[in-house]
């Protein structure tokens, strides 16, 4: 007899080696442990080169049929006199392709040459800093002479190899550029992916470009185009189900797979009782009019605030949402046994997290859309998007005719407003927290507030105060709102939306919401705060 592949509760997760964009022309970035390092990869994207970033100790011969035409060594907290501190892989010659050191990258390539080159500065070097080129040619192309960089450094190089020259220095770096005599080799003591170093795009331009000699035909219109083709070849005539969170994300992924393969594909949109405000039949509505894709909407909220009943522990809120999800989507499909692979909006960053620079892990990290997942079941995963960052994925969501009001979305967790409410969920909290983000959310856009921030939202704290409405005491809670800027989430600074625009805010949320007597505004950023709360 067939089993369903999602009966019972034993699933086998496939993470499939399927949806490898790598095209031919693209950039390796090894990471050191810098914070900066996934700045790397955004800079170069925005060239329109494909790039990759991998643990520095990666093995360098799974890249072998198809070898980068550059690699980067990122920076790192490390000192390469320390004992553990990462090694240089020396492989990375053996492809006779340029090399650019950054900070940690380029003490690596001067301890490399000469051990004991490095050594701890008398004088460390932290924030901007006035560069002065010594030779304009190569990376320094149409740089001026004197330019401000950022430098995050404690030691310097104290010795150079005969084999290489200072092509920068600062007043206080001597040793703030080289480029090897007879190799493409260069490196530089500041950063060049923050924004902070005034030309370094032009630096990265020139490095990607001019050296390494890329033309840029990374496009989201390329990207679509190499994807459909590897999806029809992939799937045939098989079956793709794909969980749709309501999110920019999985609708792209959704897109992506009805333009491969048509009615093969089959979608589910599951309402699970911690959606946004008439969340559920906007976007349902989306789904079916505008994008025409087969999609079975399912009403399962009752289900999950059942099982979220008394539950605290955000986590545990996520597992029992993953689980009840999969035991929903179980359910829509059990007629069926056809289906192959599961579609999934895994993005790059979810992926860089998953593996240490310290070393290959076998820990994949859990997509936020789908928390709680089982570790295993029947169905290969297929991940479009997940060489992607969140821009990248809204770009290819345009150019392939989603609207622009719904790419234009804030991110929302798989969660919900589950994990937005912090303490236990009922019926009573969620409509508080759902009309506190709906006026949030709607003041925002009819300001012209809300394409500002990457995000904002409401929360709803788990703290009663004494308020006075008219005659009486109150004794309510307190909601929180949140709002950032960003560009793809990875570091986000608080939004400063005009104070009289908060205040109307807050009038309206404790007027019009009955429970809450008290609103706060959160001006925390991203280190060290989240951009949710749990």
């Amino acid at each position: 007899m067939n089993r369903h592949p999602f009966s019972g509760a034993i699933f086998l997760y496939t993470f499939s080696a399927f949806m490898q964009h790598r095209p031919t022309d693209w950039i390796l970035i090894l990471d050191f442990g810098s914070q900066y390092t996934q700045l790397i990869a955004r800079r170069v994207r925005e060239l329109n080169i494909y790039c990759e970033i991998h643990p520095f100790n990666k093995n360098l011969s799974s890249f072998s049929d198809n070898p980068p035409k550059g690699i980067i060594l990122s920076g790192g907290p490390s000192s390469v006199n320390d004992e553990e501190a990462p090694a240089l892989n020396e492989d990375i010659f053996d492809w006779n392709v340029p090399v650019l050191g950054i900070c940690y990258g380029l003490q690596i390539l001067a301890h490399q040459e000469i051990p004991g080159s490095v050594e701890q500065a008398e004088r460390r070097e932290f924030g901007r800093s006035e560069l002065i080129v010594d030779n304009a040619a190569d990376l320094f192309k149409e740089i001026p002479q004197e330019s401000v960089v950022w430098m995050s450094h404690a030691d310097h190089i104290k010795e150079l190899a005969d084999d290489y020259e200072i092509i920068a220095h600062t007043d206080n770096a001597q040793v703030a550029a080289v480029r090897h005599k007879n190799k493409p080799i260069f490196g530089v003591q500041f950063h060049p992916e923050v924004v902070h170093t005034v030309y370094g795009a032009q630096i990265l331009k020139n490095y990607v470009r001019s050296i390494c000699g890329l033309e840029g035909t990374w496009t989201a219109k390329s990207f679509i185009e190499s994807t459909i083709k590897e999806i029809r070849e992939k799937v045939g005539n098989d079956r793709v189900i794909c969980g749709l969170s309501g999110g920019v994300d999985s609708t792209v992924v959704a897109t992506l797979v009805h333009e491969a393969i048509g009615d093969q594909l089959q979608c589910i949109f599951v309402d699970n009782g911690v959606l946004r405000k008439n969340e559920f039949n906007d976007v349902l509505d989306v789904y079916e009019d505008q994008l025409h894709l087969p999609v079975k909407g399912i009403d399962a909220s009752q289900k999950f605030l059942e099982r979220l009943k008394g539950v605290i522990d955000p986590e545990k809120k996520r597992t029992i949402i993953g689980e009840t999800f999969i035991e929903v989507f179980d359910d829509a499909i059990s007629h069926d046994n056809s289906y192959k692979y599961l579609a999934q909006g895994t993005l790059y960053p979810d992926v860089i997290e998953s593996i240490s620079f310290k070393g290959p892990s076998a820990t994949i990290k859990s997509h936020h859309n789908v928390g709680g997942l089982p570790e295993e079941m029947n169905l290969d995963l297929i991940e479009p998007v997940r060489e992607l960052f969140k821009d990248e994925v809204r770009n290819v969501g345009r150019e392939l005719g989603i609207p622009e009001h719904f790419i234009k979305r804030h991110p929302f967790p798989g969660p919900g407003l589950a994990i937005r409410i912090l303490s236990d969920v009922d019926e009573e909290k969620l409509e508080m927290v759902r009309e506190a983000d709906d006026i949030f959310i709607s003041e925002l856009r009819k300001n012209d507030l809300y394409d500002e921030v990457w995000q904002a939202l409401a929360v709803l704290l788990p703290v009663q105060s004494v308020g006075v409405m008219g005659d009486e005491r109150t004794y309510e809670f307190t909601a929180g709102l949140r709002a950032v800027t960003s560009v793809d989430g990875m570091t986000a600074d608080w939004a400063h939306l005009p104070q009289p625009f908060l205040a109307h805010v807050s009038n309206r949320i404790i007027n019009e919401v009955r429970g809450i007597n008290r609103v706060v505004y959160d001006i925390s950023s991203k280190p060290p705060s989240t951009i949710e709360w749990e």
